[in-house]
């Protein structure tokens, strides 16, 4: 079966076509990072409208490197929540009018479950049953995946995500847009026992996340210094960002340790944008190892946003029966 992915849930227009949710025969990224980094960050009514202009043309590569045609395509999957609305809204209608005039089936796909099975397109031993743990700019989730489509959600971030955490650190550092990659190398650099920034832990919620008080705590130090008349050197950067890395990273694993600890061990599967940071893989693989469970992590090549993540999970809500009438609308947030 081949299903047809498309993703624009932010800023990254992609279009994939994927064999029985399994095989990635294409997948096509238009980016615009260099335009949001004049911002400093994604601006939601010009990524809209890049989608816009891109998402025909991407749409069409992605079934010229498959090597077939619209009429062989059997569904279309696209990404309906969560995301930014406008963004949504554009690959969704595009997707809509796609399936209208080819007659093919439309299947709605949350952008979460999608980051979850980019795992499928480079591990064919990994199914359900496993715990998921999705890090990226606008999402920190822990859960429990059941089935294909099945997901219980176990701990999630009250605040700010993990991605958007670094992102603040990485500018508060003066590191260039997007900062993951420069903040990953960076921390590589630094010491990170050198500044003590503590985790947060919510009360009476073991297993969610909070970030923004680590975030505020990266800010001050750098203000403080900044106040002081002092101008950090590289030295001191690296050694914020290594710290700033381990007490983040240390809020997330200390979650997964106890989920293995006190439940039933299950294999882990790590997702998302922030998956591409290697302290983070690193981490999350040693924890796993110390529990006896398998760990799954995508290539980063599909660790960001991209379609071929929507078109997998797509092939699983289609056998299950999943449809989206032609008024689906998309939403900016949605539980998984």
């Amino acid at each position: 079966m081949l299903i047809l992915g498309i993703e624009s849930s932010c800023d990254e227009t992609s279009a994939s076509v994927v064999k029985d949710g399994r095989e990635m025969l294409s997948c096509v990224v238009a980016t615009q990072i260099a335009t949001h980094a004049l911002y400093g960050g994604v601006v939601p009514e010009i990524a809209s409208r890049a989608h816009t202009e891109a998402i025909s043309g991407v749409v069409s590569e992605a079934l010229y490197k498959a090597g077939v045609a619209l009429g062989e395509i059997d569904a279309m999957a696209v990404t309906y929540a969560p995301g930014l609305i406008g963004a949504l809204l554009t690959g969704l209608s595009f997707a809509k009018g796609l399936a209208y005039s080819s007659g093919k089936p439309l299947i709605p796909v949350h952008h979460i479950r999608g980051h979850v099975a980019a795992n499928y397109l480079v591990h064919p031993d990994l199914k359900p049953p496993f715990y998921a743990l999705v890090v990226s700019g606008g999402h920190t989730s822990l859960m429990k995946v059941g089935s294909y489509t099945e997901y219980a959600l176990l701990g999630r971030a009250r605040d700010d995500a993990a991605g958007e955490a670094f992102d603040k650190a990485a500018r508060m550092l003066g590191l260039p847009y997007p900062g993951g990659a420069a903040m990953d190398k960076l921390a590589s650099e630094g010491d990170p026992t050198s500044v003590k920034f503590t985790s947060a832990t919510v009360h009476g919620s073991e297993y969610d996340f909070s970030f923004s008080g680590l975030k505020t705590a990266v800010i001050n130090y750098v203000h403080t210094a900044q106040m002081r008349g002092e101008t950090l050197d590289e030295r001191e950067k690296a050694d914020i960002a290594a710290s700033f890395t381990g007490a983040l990273i240390y809020t997330i694993v200390t979650r997964l340790d106890k989920l293995l600890t006190y439940n039933q061990k299950l294999p882990v599967v790590l997702a998302g944008g922030v998956a591409a940071n290697s302290h983070l893989r690193r981490a999350v693989c040693d924890m796993c190892a110390s529990h006896g469970v398998s760990c799954f992590i995508p290539p980063l090549s599909l660790c960001g946003d991209n379609a071929a993540m929507i078109a997998s999970q797509g092939y699983y809500e289609f056998l299950s029966g999943v449809r989206a009438p032609l008024d689906q609308n998309a939403y900016a947030t949605l539980g998984v």
